[in-house]
């Protein structure tokens, strides 16, 4: 009846049907076959926010192009840290969707995951050193070994024409290339793996259902309170676990939880945009991920990229993001999402952070007052012959940026994802943005150690763990043979190429 309440009760609750969630489920039910799981999602579709193919960059992240991970540091030299840490990642990321394939869980790998080469590309003298630093810096470390760089303009044409065509002659370029780069269409991977998990015994997914508050109960449990959208029925989810996986929605949702991790942080939305190309002519042309040098003050999910995609069996070809922005914490948000996440406790952080990032503030007013043909002209910098009436605009995801209260500086803008737990485990968030998707296994498994740290301990599930990704308790960057072996049978499982084993 329309207006009436229903009671369920579950081991665990996740809130938003996105890649994150998908994740979460998929290894809880294989750690803990009994489990019982219920996935709320707000919209009626699932994976049609960040997760949707059209809503992010869909770059298996794993720093072979994307130059902000490689920051230039004070002495000239590059560092490469966050660039190992991401690699490796990724191929956590690999060996559990190979697991997933050959266990006949997710099918026709070849519809959620392509092969395509990764290129980093720049021009001007000072960044052509840059780019050959980098290259001789990664490639010091085995997982970059069969990459290839290059400073002659003519073999940066064989390998992407589009960006070489029209180009100054004499113009100081250089490139980088790795022919086993990725594109993921993490949308349908989520739908993957939701496929198979609501037909398990104990997982129910609910669609246009909206968490409209959380609460701590007195046996320790937590109360989910949710409504159908459909039918406006009222549901409290009574469960010993929740992880809120929402997005730009998890927030707010973490500020409702109440408990004291969640209050020190704040968040700053930032928008995306695309061109989009519809001329087939040229998007045949295309067969790379273009990464160039974000600009000044632009967040990360910025970075310039000049893009071949597959997105549901079709081959597209992106250039952006450009950045936008909104007081809406979702594509399908509120504008009084930021207004609403304003708090007592993390205004100060949330005034200090914006202080302190005002390249930000400048770069955003510019992007939000470009024109069509200011996007064009930006576009023509990694492709100088485009035509306008080739393009047309598609508008992206929501992203927000993690504002985190810190004691020195008062409130630090965060870049990147971060779990935030209670101190019992039992609650769980998701905030930040990029890289994200591509390293959803890895921050699960960080979430599973933070929050059933009794249940990972034991012999079952360290033995499931090893079975699920090969390489768990073991470092990729360590043990060479064993990244070897993993990333070749990984690579095999998905159908895409390796990287090319015999020079590491």
């Amino acid at each position: 009846m329309a207006g009436s309440k229903q009671i369920i009760e579950a081991d665990v609750v996740l809130i938003g049907a996105g890649i994150m969630s998908s994740t979460l489920a998929s290894m809880l039910k294989e750690l803990h076959p009994d489990i019982s799981i219920h996935i709320l999602e707000r919209l009626d579709a699932p994976a049609a926010e960040s997760s949707d193919a059209w809503n992010n960059a869909g770059t298996g992240h794993s720093a072979l192009c994307e130059l902000n991970y490689t920051p230039e540091k004070e002495d000239g030299s590059i560092d490469v840290k966050k660039a190992i840490k991401i690699f490796e990642q990724f191929e956590v990321s690999k060996q559990y969707w190979a697991y997933l394939v050959r266990q006949g869980l997710v099918d026709k790998p070849e519809e959620f995951i392509h092969t395509i080469p990764h290129m980093s590309f720049v021009f001007g003298d000072k960044n052509v050193d840059f780019l050959k630093k980098r290259y001789e810096t990664l490639t010091k470390v085995h997982f970059f070994k069969g990459m290839k760089f290059t400073d002659n303009a003519n073999e940066i044409k064989e390998w992407a024409p589009l960006i070489m065509d029209g180009r100054e002659e004499g113009e100081p370029v250089a490139a980088t290339r790795a022919e086993w780069g990725t594109d993921v269409n993490f949308g349908a991977l989520t739908r993957k793996m939701l496929k198979y998990l609501i037909f398990e015994k104990g997982v129910v997914m609910k669609l246009a259902h909206e968490v409209k508050d959380l609460k701590r109960t007195q046996d320790g449990r937590w109360k989910v309170a949710a409504k159908n959208l459909t039918t406006n029925t009222k549901i409290d989810f009574y469960a010993k676990f929740v992880f809120i996986g929402a997005g730009g929605g998890s927030l707010p949702l973490l500020e409702k939880s109440d408990i004291p991790e969640g209050k020190a942080y704040g968040g700053f939305p930032v928008g995306g945009q695309w061109l989009r190309c519809t001329n087939k002519e040229v998007i045949k042309r295309h067969d790379a991920k273009v990464y160039g040098k974000a600009a000044v003050g632009a967040p990360p999910m910025s970075v310039p990229h000049l893009d071949t995609r597959f997105i549901d069996g079709e081959r597209a070809l992106l250039f952006g993001p450009y950045a936008g922005f909104s007081t809406r914490f979702l594509k399908n948000g509120s504008l009084l999402d930021l207004p609403g996440s304003i708090k007592v406790h993390n205004v100060l952080p949330m005034i200090q952070a914006g202080w302190d990032n005002l390249d930000l503030t400048k770069y955003l007013i510019n992007q939000v007052s470009q024109s069509q043909d200011d996007k064009v002209e930006a576009l023509r910098e990694y492709f100088p012959t485009a035509n306008a009436e080739d393009w047309e605009l598609e508008i992206a995801g929501q992203r927000v940026q993690v504002i985190k209260k810190d004691e020195k500086e008062g409130g630090v803008l965060e870049f990147g994802t971060e779990i935030v737990n209670s101190a019992d485990g039992s609650i769980a968030a998701l905030l930040g943005a990029s890289p994200g998707a591509s390293t959803a296994v890895a921050i699960m498994i960080d979430l599973i150690h933070k929050c059933f740290p009794e249940k990972v301990a034991t012999e079952e599930w360290q033995s499931k763990l090893k079975a699920m990704i090969p390489s768990f308790g073991k470092s990729l960057l360590n043990d060479k043979e064993l990244f070897k072996s993993e990333h070749v049978s990984s690579s095999e499982s998905l159908g895409i190429v390796s990287a090319p084993i015999e020079v590491i």
